[in-house]
C-alpha cells in the first residue's frame, strides 16, 4: 500500500542518527515508523517520544502524506547544568506516497505515549466485491 519514492532516505536516516545531527526546518531528521494492515484499515505508527500533540502537524495532499514534528529542549532551571544530551531535538518529518486504494478523506489521527498512529481506510473501490452477469439466461455472482 505504500510506495517508497527516495531510496536514500533510509541511508539518510541512519547516518543522522550515528552523526546526532538535530533536525532542521530546511532539513528535518527523519522519524521510525511502522506500517501495516489491520483488515480493511492501513496503519502507520510514529515514534514521537517526548512530542506534544501541539508540536505535530500531519498534512494529506493528493496521496502524499507529511508528517512533520518539533521536539524542543525542556526548560532547564536556573544553575542547571547539562552533563550528558543524547535525546535527539529539532524537526522530525516523514513523507509517504500512499497508494490510489486508500481512503484519504478519512483518515484517523491518535497521539498516546510518543507514538502517533494513523489509520486510513481502504477505499469502498478497492474492496473485492460480487459482479452480476445480466442476460437471457438469468444471473450469475462471481467474485471481483
Amino acid at each position: 500500500m505504500l510506495m517508497r519514492t527516495d531510496p536514500f532516505r533510509e541511508m539518510d536516516r541512519i547516518i543522522q542518527q550515528l552523526s546526532g545531527a538535530s533536525g532542521t526546518w530546511s532539513k528535518p531528521s527523519v522519524m521510525p515508523m511502522d506500517a501495516y494492515r489491520q483488515g480493511d484499515t492501513y496503519v502507520l505508527a510514529f515514534d514521537l517520544p517526548g512530542v506534544s500533540s501541539e508540536a505535530i502537524d500531519i498534512d494529506v495532499e493528493r496521496n502524499m502524506l507529511t508528517v512533520k514534528a518539533e521536539r524542543r529542549p525542556a526548560e532547564k532551571a536556573d544553575g542547571v547544568q547539562m552533563e550528558l544530551s543524547e535525546r535527539p531535538l529539532g524537526v522530525f518529518s516523514r513523507q509517504v506516497m500512499l497508494a490510489d486504494t486508500l481512503d484519504t478523506e478519512h483518515i484517523e489521527a491518535h497521539h498516546e505515549a510518543g507514538v502517533l498512529t494513523l489509520r486510513i481506510p481502504i477505499a469502498e473501490r478497492a474492496k473485492p466485491r460480487k459482479i452480476a452477469i445480466g442476460g437471457d439466461s438469468g444471473r450469475k455472482q462471481i467474485s471481483g
